[in-house]
């Protein structure tokens, strides 16, 4: 509350903090590898943002197989955690780096095969292809809303959030459950945290680091938080589009669309699904390792396979 008025530029002054403090680097730490390991965590991350369509016109580096090299980039992060605690020579450090390699092992297959639900009903692994897909949808040619017909609607066609893959495929309400489930424990995020547990490891496979290249890690770890947000909005919830149905009195309006417009929806449902992700950090307890493996593998794997045929046989039979 004292820097900036209601505290608005404590973050400013933490960075200013950051920037100013003494780089540590321990006398018996790999000092090259020790060094390089936060940009290995830094770089995946924000190159995935470079595939995100904001909005019907502005996609930053568009091309046909984006979500595979989203998926794929953003994977390598895990890499950058291994060498940051393997090189800080810590007890602590490395069994961090332990946890980590257990936990996205483990969350890697959920979480891709829930992906893969929304890639079955859309055909296409173009993110843009994604968004538009769930603009309007043609009563006469659709299949996926549940009685659309029965509602003796006098339209053609419709669209708001009624065209969203979660509303067009319920089954995928429940993919985009598992998604977030799993992209909690890809953040590292709580109650998945094991590889940062303060409580028990100090802090993890960041034990050792202080000042900007603590900083540069955090950073990494909230733009992950932020970049599995938009892809889950992207795939599941309607990404860039408008939730205004296309009926009756809710007809679309050029106030309604458009970049601007498409921006605001999108950063929008983003922004609330972080609030989710912080809401369970402060209401669930960190779970134990066997826990979270025995999550992963015994529930949320086999529920994404099921789900995986469901959307398949949707797709096939309609």
């Amino acid at each position: 509350m004292e820097v900036g008025y209601y505290g608005i530029l404590q973050t400013v002054a933490d960075l200013l903090k950051l920037l100013q403090k003494e780089d540590i680097v321990p006398a018996a730490a790999n000092k090259t590898l020790f060094k390089f390991a936060p940009l290995l965590i830094f770089v995946p991350i924000f190159l995935g943002f470079s595939v995100l369509p904001l909005s019907p016109t502005w996609t930053v580096s568009p091309f046909s197989s984006a979500l595979f090299f989203l998926l794929a980039i953003i994977s390598m992060d895990v890499i950058g955690i291994l060498v940051a605690g393997w090189a800080s020579n810590n007890k602590y450090s490395m069994l961090g780096t332990f946890r980590s390699a257990a936990q996205i092992i483990s969350y890697e297959v959920p979480l891709g095969l829930s992906v893969l639900c929304a890639c079955v009903l859309t055909q296409t692994l173009d993110l843009q292809e994604i968004s538009i897909q769930q603009g309007v949808l043609t009563i006469e040619n659709s299949n996926f809303l549940f009685g659309i017909k029965a509602l003796n609607v006098d339209v053609t066609s419709i669209g708001g959030f009624l065209a969203w893959n979660v509303f067009r495929m319920p089954a995928l309400f429940i993919a985009w459950v598992i998604f977030f489930i799993a992209s909690l424990a890809e953040s590292n995020r709580a109650p998945f945290d094991l590889p940062e547990a303060e409580s028990e490891l100090v802090a993890g496979f960041q034990t050792e680091y202080s000042g900007f290249r603590w900083a540069v890690i955090m950073l990494s770890e909230y733009a992950m938080m932020l970049l599995v947000s938009f892809v889950g909005v992207i795939l599941f919830w309607g990404s860039w589009n408008t939730p205004l149905p296309n009926i009756g009195s809710f007809a679309l309006a050029d106030w309604t669309t458009g970049s601007v417009w498409g921006i605001f929806w999108l950063v929008s449902k983003t922004l609330f699904t972080v609030v989710l992700q912080i809401w369970v950090r402060w209401t669930y307890p960190r779970m134990r390792i066997d826990q979270l493996t025995s999550l992963s593998w015994k529930l949320l794997t086999p529920a994404s396979l099921l789900i995986l045929i469901i959307c398949s046989l949707w797709k096939l039979l309609l």
